[in-house]
């Protein structure tokens, strides 16, 4: 008998080109990033970004990561920063399992999925990624998990907060965020007190 190749799942939606993002939380990316402890032992981190304002809304380390785990990650993440419209992710069993597709859908979060292969379509998160793995993953030994999470998530907070962008005027996102909230409490004053006369 010959032993046939299983088919990988992924997920059969259509993929249209993104509409540009026109304000924060509407629209992220995920993906996946792997690294090693400094006793060779194998850990996984998950991270998620805003397209707008460039923040890093979510990292989640674990040795191995389910859907199950990411989800309140999100939810968190979510919290903290508002529900995104849109997610653009790979075809990662992760993101095409049950648990993800039914925690999108009563969320009302669109899944965007690029196609196979195709990491160039998820820019975004692969640039995020690629600076995590240069300013911080490569320039620690991690003893273990509690310090990997410790050290990554101060570095999430120092690129949110203190390293200034140039596709944001140079501003940090989170002073992006915060100029824009200001800009746009500024106009509903102002047309509030024209309809108040």
């Amino acid at each position: 008998m010959v032993r046939t190749k299983r088919r990988t799942k992924s997920a059969a939606k259509a993929r249209l080109k993104p509409l540009p993002v026109t304000r924060p939380a509407e629209h992220w990316s995920v993906d996946f990033v792997a690294d090693q402890l400094a006793d060779g032992r194998r850990f996984r981190i998950f991270t998620a970004v805003d397209h707008f304002s460039r923040q890093s809304v979510c990292i989640k380390i674990g040795q191995s990561l389910t859907s199950k785990d990411i989800t309140p990650a999100l939810d968190r993440a979510i919290s903290q920063f508002g529900q995104p419209e849109t997610i653009t992710l790979d075809n990662g069993t992760e993101f095409t399992s049950k648990h993800f597709d039914w925690w999108a859908y009563h969320r009302g979060i669109k899944l965007d999925f690029i196609p196979p292969g195709r990491p160039v379509e998820n820019a975004f998160i692969e640039s995020f990624n690629g600076k995590l793995r240069d300013e911080c993953l490569n320039v620690h030994w991690f003893k273990d998990l509690w310090e990997a999470q410790f050290l990554i998530e101060k570095w999430r907070r120092e690129y949110n907060e203190m390293r200034p962008h140039s596709s944001l005027g140079n501003l940090t996102p989170t002073e992006y965020v915060a100029q824009l909230q200001e800009t746009s409490a500024e106009s509903e004053d102002f047309i509030r007190s024209i309809f108040s006369k």
